[in-house]
């Protein structure tokens, strides 16, 4: 078996343990809150927090945390970062906070976010359950930003980041493909990201074989 390394173990989370295209977790807010970049951006960010602190204190802790109560443990660990994340974006980003709604508490249930406390923090040290975090944390925003991009450009017709429009179809904008911000553009927007990216390990598989 290859030894670990960090930047191995980081862009393994981007790639291969990509959580939402490989692994296929997180679903529900990657469908739900990503209507636009920023919005995006904000999920992401908010998951990585929770994600970094959880790793660094299962991490810790995994010689004391005896295995029969292991994922109560994880949950109230994982419930204190939420609750920090919440309340710190409710006071600093209101209209942001607003717009991802429930999905920011519902990351206390989120599968990424438990998923890698159970399968990688109680198992590894703490500075690898830091990149691990940092790695699955950005595969994370990677899809979510791009499923944002595209949902919003097509649309709306921009993508508009915190005020700033960042890109527009001059063309398209008197006529965008609503559809593309309901909930339906949020699944073919996914279904063809997972098609590209299983089409593409297929056709490595059998360069290999």
């Amino acid at each position: 078996m290859a030894e670990k390394t960090i930047l191995g173990e980081y862009l393994r989370g981007i790639v291969k343990d990509n959580p939402v295209l490989a692994l296929v977790l997180g679903l529900c807010p990657a469908l739900a809150v990503t209507t636009s970049v920023e919005n995006a951006i904000g999920m992401s960010g908010a998951a990585l927090f929770v994600l970094l602190g959880s790793n660094i204190m299962v991490s810790a802790l995994r010689k004391q945390i005896p295995p029969i109560i292991r994922i109560p443990m994880f949950i109230i660990i994982i419930c204190t970062f939420v609750t920090i994340i919440d309340m710190v974006m409710e006071a600093y980003t209101p209209p942001l906070y607003k717009a991802l709604g429930i999905f920011i508490p519902l990351i206390v249930v989120n599968c990424i976010i438990i998923g890698r406390a159970e399968a990688y923090a109680i198992k590894n040290n703490v500075k690898y359950s830091i990149v691990d975090a940092f790695g699955i944390g950005t595969g994370f925003l990677v899809v979510l930003v791009a499923i944002g991009a595209i949902r919003e450009l097509l649309g709306t017709g921009a993508i508009v980041l915190f005020g700033f429009k960042l890109i527009s179809i001059p063309i398209y904008s008197d006529t965008p493909a609503t559809f593309m911000i309901l909930p339906a553009g949020a699944f073919m927007t996914i279904g063809v990201l997972m098609a590209l990216v299983n089409y593409n390990r297929i056709r490595k598989l059998k360069k290999g074989a």
